[in-house]
């Protein structure tokens, strides 16, 4: 029976392991850094103006003139500050 041929195994070098580090170094996905107070703040912040807007409407907008004039144009307003702050959320880390 004749006999196989014998494979050469491939050497790892320094060379080829620093290039599979730097390869794997640059596909793993960047992280992103905390959201600052600043940021959790201002998203609190409209979703607090947008619920105070539409109380003040409900309660005593008949007596604020320029809430009368607006009309039914405040709920608009509210629901746009609540919106702008659950999108905030989405990009809050």
């Amino acid at each position: 029976m004749p006999k196989s041929k014998v494979r050469k195994k491939t050497v790892a070098t320094a060379t080829a392991t620093r290039t599979t580090q730097a390869e794997s170094a640059s596909l793993r996905a960047k992280v992103a850094a905390p959201s600052g107070p600043v940021f959790l703040s201002i998203m609190l912040g409209l979703f607090l103006v947008g619920l105070l807007w539409l109380i003040v409407f409900y309660l005593w907008g008949d007596g604020i003139a320029f809430m009368r004039d607006l009309g039914n144009w405040n709920f608009g307003i509210a629901f746009a500050l609540l919106i702008a702050g659950l999108i905030m959320t989405m990009r809050w880390r």
